[in-house]
């Protein structure tokens, strides 16, 4: 429940008559999960003022210098806590039975997950989503791990169970490319596609054409709130290689695996290199690609020079941008220009609509 739920619940408010005026929906939350305040459950429905303040406690945050309350009767921890107001929650364990304790206790219809990534094996969000989807709930997460390490299992349990797995905010934020393949190109058949999907690399690659070391250049970008305190998997291409492997397994039905990816990250790029790259009008970036290649799909994930007039060289700042070649669309982009927390929550709401909403 950090920034992302946070903005899901702010946009869930705003437009909540429209939800319920379009597509039926009539919304309500009855359970809240966060490693740092635990879990919170009552089916009858969370305010949308206590569920901000708890996570605005949780963050450090303080809400008009009041005490966020929890009504009586709330669940928390997995006990009843009547005297809720002002009591930190119990944190949750990482057994298995606690989440689905949770998910019982809260009897909710979706579950929105947005734990951080876990690149070793993805929990324990795959576990998450199958402990939702077991208890017979819709799950919507804007996490890759569940896609890149058990994208078919989670599918065929969403299946049988009747229920819906999305992901649309797991690449790209909330930009629509998971369900523009499934929803609006029918027969059409993902023969490559290449792309910039991290934007930390392109903040730090832009402070080293202006003269910038790579330590500088990524003092900036932590700077600006793009990259990371440790900025490891940024550099290295592994949050690069992790997404190109998503869009590998789901648009192309491929079974990559992260560590198979051609990797080279951008630490070895000399400063006067890059500098002279962009002066002669070819400037680098860290490009994604996935191409079909006897039979099986290759992907890779390295520094190119890109030539102007290529639309990847084009995408600057923390925006991102994706090329497909199709069989019958031999090139269609799609570029993300300098998205906020608001775009990955429009994606998980967009999800949202796609399982339970209905047009009225």
């Amino acid at each position: 429940m950090g920034n992302v739920g946070r903005a899901v619940v702010r946009l869930l408010q705003a437009k909540e008559k429209e939800l319920r005026e379009r597509y039926g929906i009539e919304w309500r939350a009855t359970g809240v999960a966060s490693r740092r305040m635990g879990w919170i459950a009552r089916p009858e429905g969370l305010e949308a003022e206590e569920i901000l303040a708890l996570a605005n406690r949780a963050s450090g945050e303080k809400q008009g210098g009041a005490v966020p309350k929890v009504r009586d009767a709330a669940v928390q921890g997995g006990r009843s806590n009547p005297e809720a107001s002002g009591v930190p929650l119990q944190a949750p364990t990482p057994q298995t039975k606690d989440v689905r304790e949770w998910i019982a206790a809260a009897r909710a219809d979706v579950l929105m997950e947005m734990t951080p990534l876990n690149r070793v094996d993805g929990q324990p969000a795959v576990e998450h989503i199958r402990a939702a989807l077991e208890a017979g709930a819709h799950a919507i997460s804007a996490n890759k791990g569940p896609v890149v390490f058990a994208h078919e299992e989670l599918r065929k349990l969403a299946q049988e169970k009747g229920k819906k797995f999305l992901f649309e905010s797991a690449v790209m934020d909330g930009t629509p490319i998971f369900s523009l393949f499934r929803e609006t190109l029918p027969l059409a058949e993902l023969r490559g596609f290449r792309g910039i999907l991290n934007s930390t690399t392109n903040v730090v690659l832009a402070g080293m054409e202006v003269g910038l070391p790579l330590e500088e250049a990524v003092k900036r970008a932590q700077e600006l709130g793009v990259a990371e305190t440790d900025p490891s998997d940024d550099l290295d291409g592994w949050d690069a290689a992790v997404k190109v492997a998503a869009l590998a397994i789901v648009l192309m039905g491929a079974k990559v695996r992260i560590e198979e990816i051609e990797r080279e990250g951008i630490r070895r790029l000399d400063p006067a290199a890059v500098r002279e790259a962009r002066a002669a009008g070819t400037p680098y970036k860290l490009v994604c690609r996935a191409e079909r290649a006897g039979g099986r799909v290759r992907a890779s994930v390295r520094p190119e020079r890109v030539p102007l007039g290529d639309p990847l060289a084009a995408v600057n700042g923390t925006s991102s941008c994706v090329h497909f070649h199709l069989d019958f669309l031999p090139g269609l982009t799609i570029v993300e220009h300098a998205p906020g927390v608001e775009a990955t929550a429009y994606g998980m709401v967009a999800d949202f609509i796609h399982a339970v909403g209905k047009e009225v």
